[in-house]
């Protein structure tokens, strides 16, 4: 069984969908970032960089435990370990990487600052939340597009590239995000949702959410204790 130290984020959602879809057994370790969990050194131990998720499968490569933390290595671990999710052609391979990359490098950055500056920085910086608000829309442009041309992002076929997407298009309304201006992208994201191990996946841990309102908690992610050299 697979140990998945996680919160209800984005990027914790990625893992519990891929899981769920994949149809692997695990157990979820909360790792209450609003608290400071992961600062600690049991999580740090297979999460240096102290973001959330890690995972621990027991049955590793050549039977071996392994951990890892970075979602889209995780992603990617989980393909492989299944055969699912991920083609096995070099090109489609690629086709599916490419976009994994853009989840990776663009859109998961870019919403997350977004979000940030629109909703959880103490000062409203106008340049800080037109400059992200904009590149939000600017990322939904691209996969609208894309999506006007493919069914999924990765091509033909769902892959990991839809699972890391669509858990951070979940918070559009956050992102100053219009769906009538993405019809394509809002089609695709409504499949995706109808999917019962994407239902199952975000709901791992979301009742434990709580809103980001208390002083400890803007202080373990916003303020200088996540800057501490550990």
């Amino acid at each position: 069984m697979i140990d998945v130290h996680t919160w209800a984020t984005p990027n914790g959602h990625k893992v519990h969908i891929m899981l769920e879809e994949c149809g692997l057994a695990y157990r979820v370790v909360p790792v209450d970032i609003g608290a400071g969990a992961q600062f600690e050194p049991a999580f740090l131990a297979i999460s240096p960089n102290n973001k959330i998720p890690a995972i621990v499968d027991p049955d590793g490569p050549d039977g071996e435990p392994i951990s890892l933390f970075e979602s889209g290595a995780i992603l990617l671990y989980l393909a492989g370990k299944t055969g699912r999710f991920l083609p096995a052609s070099t090109r489609g391979k690629y086709e599916v990487l490419q976009w994994l990359m853009f989840q990776m490098g663009g859109v998961g950055p870019m919403l997350g600052q977004a979000h940030h500056f629109r909703n959880y920085a103490p000062l409203k910086i106008d340049y800080a939340i037109d400059r992200y608000t904009n590149e939000a829309r600017r990322l939904y442009g691209v996969m609208d597009k894309r999506l006007s041309k493919a069914r999924y992002l990765g091509g033909d076929e769902y892959s990991i590239a839809d699972i890391a997407v669509f858990p951070w298009l979940r918070s559009w309304k956050n992102q100053g995000i219009d769906w009538d201006d993405y019809p394509t992208l809002k089609g695709w994201f409504d499949e995706i949702a109808a999917r019962p191990a994407v239902q199952r996946g975000v709901a791992v841990l979301d009742a434990q959410r709580r809103p980001i309102t208390d002083d400890k908690s803007r202080e373990m992610l916003f303020g200088a204790e996540q800057y501490k050299r550990r």
